[in-house]
């Protein structure tokens, strides 16, 4: 059999000379009886083998060979959510907590390896994220099939004697490399460098000349090599610097504007656990090809190699670990647990700008403003959080209701252009900070930015972290394209995300379809959409597929130019009717242009009109941008049909 997730799982902090992945087949034991299992698959999951929901209990078994390693450690990626462990029947070790990595030192030991886990249905005050509960939680609608069990890699690990047992690494100073850890080591060697290790710490600077900065643009990674006398490890790391100036976002010094989408990593036949290393790379270059700069990884730590690929690819992550549902002070120390492991594991990578910790008020029942524990909660694990990092913008509770956050981000689905445009608005422009947010089918709530009277109402970089409506994927295309166009109008938003890049069981929501397959988006490119430049159109429109009526006379268009470039953008603008749902654009003759006075970056630009001559019947108006070196840099399109009112012939008088 082939050893499913065979790769070594820790790229970014390699210590490959020396391991041997488990992965593969385990016996596995429940109530219901013996059966075989395929590792790291969660037993929920058809690619398991097993695909038993609610089981609360299963029972892990398989050799492990000797080793000659000085040191030999067994490594878990993840298990939810309890994990007891021994060698042939000697305790090794027991963890609690499901998406933090965990080990044991094993040297000199062989035979049985048993795992024993609990994962209970009732996950309200344990840290779980959207899996399923029984009972439900306040977002069960939202939420998809739990993941049980081991549901990430398994490994055994060589390391020497004077171990190497942490190495943090940070580029922030854009010169070089601020190195510190602990070693069981008198002396450590960075790129052949000795350094004085202490009391079992060490500290080091390491400059780098002609120093090469990590972008999205060139994503450059520098290795450094850490060694003791018989251990060493290569550890991957760049040098860019993200940071908060006012109400901007900037990324080695240089201005930032977030082009983001929500990304909930699960996966039709292996749940949260990717199918394969092709996997976890496809998503990120799907992500790209939409134009998204962002990945927001959803209420989920992804595992290293996804985040070792965005740093290679040069993808900017927002992270963010899960949470529980219900808010006891176990279930807020249960969530403060895992932020110091969750940063030992991921904080060298480059690519994660922002940290994320609550989102939505889950694990603080929806009651920031009405409970000063559940506000303390949110406040202590932004300190918390704060305490383990200080080089990246944290958000203390994604959504709504901020009381301590470097950004001020907002989730809000409305499927009204017109009140969407008019509420985004009146939010860029200070004159609310409120809208309405349906927390269930009859429960609507008000939700602010603002979760505390002293939190300060400008001044901090405000960014939309989810949006999007539209039930039918013509309909999420016709809402992507005006709502993102309305985000773009107002400079502000520092950045955008939109919800999201796949389908996920039931939540139908996705660019793609579950199968990463493309779905019909009625002619958009959403990398048009998502791009560096983009149109901005003066017009509210009226339905999918009909922006406007079919005109019986000239159309007269306002357009604005949004372009986050390095240099101004010098272009004329186009216009030329093509066939309803044509695809073309800048073919043939245009019916309307006008010349673009130099557009600043990060400023709308003022409206330019152009009058164009009706068609003969429904038709789409291509609307294109072509800057001073005949290339297009901008396109959009306005629907013209007739547009109905809603048919509601049948409906109940009363």
């Amino acid at each position: 059999m082939t050893v499913p997730k065979s790769e070594y799982p820790r790229p970014d902090r390699d210590r490959s000379d020396r391991w041997l992945s488990l992965n593969g087949e385990w016996d596995f034991e429940t109530d219901d009886g013996a059966t075989r299992i395929t590792v790291p698959f969660a037993w929920e999951t058809p690619a398991s083998g097993v695909q038993r929901t609610w089981l609360e209990r299963g029972v892990y078994r398989r050799e492990i060979p000797a080793t000659d390693w000085p040191r030999t450690y067994l490594c878990f990626g993840g298990v939810h959510h309890r994990a007891r462990v021994s060698i042939d029947g000697e305790p090794v070790g027991e963890h609690v907590g499901g998406s933090v990595p965990f080990e044991f030192e094993i040297t000199g030991r062989s035979g049985e390896l048993v795992v024993e886990v609990e994962a209970p249905a009732d996950k309200r005050e344990i840290v779980h994220g959207k899996q399923r509960s029984i009972p439900r939680d306040d977002y069960d609608g939202v939420s998809f099939t739990p993941t049980s069990g081991i549901w990430q890699s398994v490994w055994l690990e060589g390391r020497g004697r004077e171990e190497i047992r942490s190495v943090v690494v940070r580029g922030d100073s854009l010169t070089g490399f601020d190195v510190t850890g602990t070693a069981d080591a008198g002396e450590i060697r960075i790129d052949g460098v000795p350094f004085e290790v202490v009391e079992g710490a060490f500290a080091a600077r390491i400059d780098v000349v002609e120093p090469r900065l990590w972008s999205p643009s060139d994503p450059h990674l520098y290795e450094l090599e850490v060694a003791t006398a018989d251990d060493r490890v290569v550890v991957t790391a760049g040098l860019r610097r993200i940071e908060a100036r006012g109400e901007r976002l900037y990324l080695n010094g240089e201005r930032l504007y977030l082009r983001g989408v929500l990304d909930q990593g699960y996966w039709p036949e292996s749940g949260l656990t990717a199918p394969s290393e092709e996997a976890l790379v496809r998503d990120l270059e799907l992500a790209r090809e939409l134009g998204f700069t962002m990945v927001r990884k959803h209420i989920k730590l992804e595992e290293p190699r996804w985040l070792h690929h965005a740093d290679r690819m040069g993808m900017l992550v927002w992270a963010e670990p899960p949470a529980p549902s219900r808010w006891t002070p176990a279930s807020a120390e249960a969530f403060l647990a895992q932020l110091p492991a969750m940063v030992e594991r991921d904080g060298n990578h480059p690519s994660i700008v922002i940290w994320g910790l609550y989102n939505e008020e889950w694990g603080l029942d929806w009651d920031i403003t009405g409970s000063p524990e559940r506000a303390a909660a949110a406040v202590d694990a932004y300190e918390a959080m704060r305490a383990l990092d200080d080089t990246r913008p944290i958000v203390e509770n994604s959504g709504w209701n901020h009381v301590r956050s470097d950004l001020v981000d907002w989730h809000y689905y409305d499927e009204d252009p017109a009140s969407w445009a008019r509420n985004l608005a009146e939010l860029a422009a200070g004159r609310r900070d409120d809208w309405p947010v349906k927390l269930g089918p009859d429960f609507v709530v008000d939700k602010s930015l603002y979760g505390s009277p002293e939190f300060p109402r400008a001044g901090v970089p405000i960014v939309n972290s989810e949006y999007g409506a539209g039930f039918t994927s013509l309909e999420r295309a016709w809402h992507s394209r005006w709502q993102t166009q309305e985000l773009r109008r107002h400079d502000r938003f520092a950045g955008y995300v939109y919800t999201e890049l796949t389908d996920v069981e039931h939540e139908m929501a996705g660019v793609v379809d579950v199968d990463r397959r493309a779905k019909d988006a009625g002619g958009l490119d959403y990398a048009r959409m998502h791009a560096e430049t983009v149109l901005v159109v003066d017009l509210v429109p009226a339905h999918a597929g009909a922006d406007i009526p079919v005109p019986d006379g000239p159309v007269e268009l306002g357009l604005h130019v949004s372009h986050h470039g390095r240099e101004p953008l010098h272009g004329v603008v186009h216009a030329a009717w093509g066939l309803a749902g044509s695809t073309s654009v800048g073919s043939g003759s245009p019916a309307a242009s006008a010349q673009l006075d130099p557009v600043t970056p990060f400023e709308l630009s003022a409206a330019v009109t152009l009058r164009v001559p009706p068609p003969p019947a429904a038709a789409r108006l291509h609307l294109w941008v072509v800057d001073a070196g005949g290339a297009t840099c901008a396109s959009t399109f306005v629907d013209a049909a007739p547009v109905e009112t809603p048919n509601r012939r049948g409906a109940r008088s009363a």
